[in-house]
């Protein structure tokens, strides 16, 4: 007896070959929005990246060098949820390839040398634990002593890590009396505000910047829109909290697209040197 005809699959599989824009809707090809520095082909929209792709699209190539990469997160408290704290720092280091929500090192921009810091998003919402505080104030320190200038991503929108305590928020503390010495001498210190800034970050190390960039629609305050609405029974104006309302409000000195950020950077920290 023959055998059965078999038909080609319905189904192809594009896993990482297309990727939806959350702002437009539009289905686009992952290879054109990396070649594109993560911003949407289509209408322009900044995708979150993490702390390692900054480094790729911001530093000079070649010339960054991590530094505290040895300091690693503990379960001072034990603490348990749902999960133990100690398994989601494992699946976010799996996840990410960091031992926690933060790079520092050094590098250049335009030429110019620089001690960069970012914040990813990716690993627990880049909330501020004892080795976030931690390394941003040794980044810090490292910059008075050298006497450089700081370039910081801000992309924490968990704000302190509760997971950990008070060793989570004495961190905000910690963080901007390193910056206030770093200040001090004069060496510029720019924040570039991404979506998204909250909490604790955007009430410490976020916001003592010199000059504050936002990317275009970055949202940034204490608390988010929806808890606000909800605990104060108002209707919140559009926009609220995004970088064109913050930049009208005051609270940002410019906003600067993705493509134009470097170039922008080196114009600064010129200025600042």
């Amino acid at each position: 007896m023959p055998e059965p005809t078999r038909r080609p699959s319905q189904f192809v599989h594009t896993d990482g070959v297309f990727r939806k824009c959350d702002a437009c809707g539009s289905t686009v090809p992952t290879k054109d929005v990396a070649e594109n520095l993560d911003v949407c082909v289509s209408c322009g929209h900044h995708f979150p990246v993490g702390a390692q792709r900054r480094v790729e699209i911001t530093l000079d190539e070649g010339s960054f060098a991590e530094r505290f990469a040895d300091i690693e997160p503990v379960d001072a408290l034990g603490f348990s949820c749902k999960r133990t704290y100690a398994e989601r720092l494992v699946e976010s280091q799996r996840k990410t390839g960091l031992k926690d929500a933060v790079l520092t090192g050094t590098g250049r921009v335009e030429e110019h040398e620089v001690v960069f810091i970012a914040t990813d998003s990716r690993f627990m919402m880049g909330s501020m634990g004892s080795v976030v505080g931690e390394k941003i104030t040794r980044a810090f320190e490292a910059a008075t002593v050298e006497r450089l200038p700081v370039v910081l991503f801000s992309g924490s929108g968990g704000g302190a890590r509760m997971d950990e305590g008070v060793l989570s928020l004495m961190q905000m503390a910690k963080t901007a009396a390193a910056i206030g010495v770093h200040s001090r001498k004069n060496l510029g210190y720019i924040t570039v505000i991404t979506n998204p800034t909250y909490g604790g970050a955007s009430a410490s190390f976020a916001t003592l910047g010199d000059v504050l960039i936002g990317e275009p629609h970055a949202r940034m305050g204490f608390t988010g829109p929806r808890v606000i609405r909800e605990t104060l029974r108002v209707e919140l104006p559009g926009g609220f909290q995004e970088a064109e309302f913050l930049l009208e409000h005051g609270q940002l000195d410019m906003i600067v697209e993705r493509s134009r950020m470097r170039k922008t950077l080196g114009s600064l920290l010129e200025f600042l040197s």
